[in-house]
């Protein structure tokens, strides 16, 4: 489904279902130079079971057309636009799941709007999620060669089974093949920046995480991972206390919905409660 978000053309994937606007609603936020379409197992049985879904790509990233926003506020704001272009506006009537950088655009819109959602997932997450200058130099002067390096880091087995979309995926080579296309397309939706290095500096520059958290009225879940190596479980020490978060931990690294997406889908329904 393509809206119309601030003036510009922002795609969403929608589980397979057109969007009622009037049932509750699933958002699911995207982590760095990735798209909606790691979502597209929990978005098909949210659609499925219920829930009205926008699974979406943030300005610049896959199909969303640019120019990208340079903040985590910008764009937390941005995605409270796209849920009232879409409907989406009841009190309470959403909730939000963010993976990686998706999961600080979360926290911040929840905090920004709390009368609008209704529960806050956070997967993969950490805070502050700082990032080594020395991957910033490398997504900065040789982002191929980044790619390989977060893949290293955030595929905690060679062999991952069951692995997503299926049996037999090689999660390596499709993340790989997935940051590379992102990447690549960035100046055909509007965007001519170096989006891996812009992503990670949104990240890096983060620093509202536990007053936002303050803001928060809903439950908030997190799902992490017990080997990942990008935002590792202790970091969220602070703001899962500050969130009073419920932690829900998964035998898999930094790329939870491809490693273990049964075991996330689990968690999501749980705390769709």
């Amino acid at each position: 489904m393509k809206l119309l978000v601030n003036g510009c053309e922002a795609y969403t994937y929608t589980g397979g279902k057109p969007l009622d606007p009037a049932l509750p609603c699933v958002v699911f936020i995207h982590g760095a130079l990735h798209d909606h379409s790691g979502w597209t197992l929990l978005a098909r049985w949210c659609a499925h079971h219920g829930y009205g879904v926008l699974a979406l790509d943030l300005p610049g990233h896959g199909r969303s057309a640019g120019p990208v926003l340079g903040s985590v506020e910008a764009l937390a704001d941005w995605v409270l636009a796209l849920l009232t272009a879409a409907g989406v506006s009841q009190p309470a009537q959403a909730t939000l799941v963010g993976h990686s950088m998706g999961s600080l655009i979360a926290l911040e819109a929840a905090a920004r709007a709390p009368e609008r959602i209704a529960k806050l997932v956070m997967v993969g997450t950490a805070y502050p999620m700082k990032v080594s200058q020395a991957l910033l130099d490398t997504a900065r002067d040789a982002p191929l060669q980044a790619i390989d390096m977060v893949n290293a880091f955030s595929i905690s087995t060679l062999a991952a089974k069951p692995s997503y979309p299926g049996p037999g995926m090689w999660l390596h080579g499709s993340n790989r093949a997935l940051m590379r296309r992102v990447l690549a397309g960035a100046n055909a939706t509007g965007c001519e920046v170096n989006l891996f290095h812009h992503d990670f500096s949104v990240c890096d520059r983060y620093a509202n995480g536990l007053q936002a958290a303050a803001q928060v009225a809903c439950p908030v879940t997190m799902v992490l991972g017990a080997a990942d190596q990008m935002t590792p479980p202790r970091s969220t020490r602070d703001i899962a206390a500050a969130l009073e978060a419920r932690i829900v931990t998964l035998a898999a690294g930094h790329s939870l919905p491809a490693e273990a997406p049964d075991g996330l889908l689990a968690a999501l329904r749980e705390a769709l409660g």
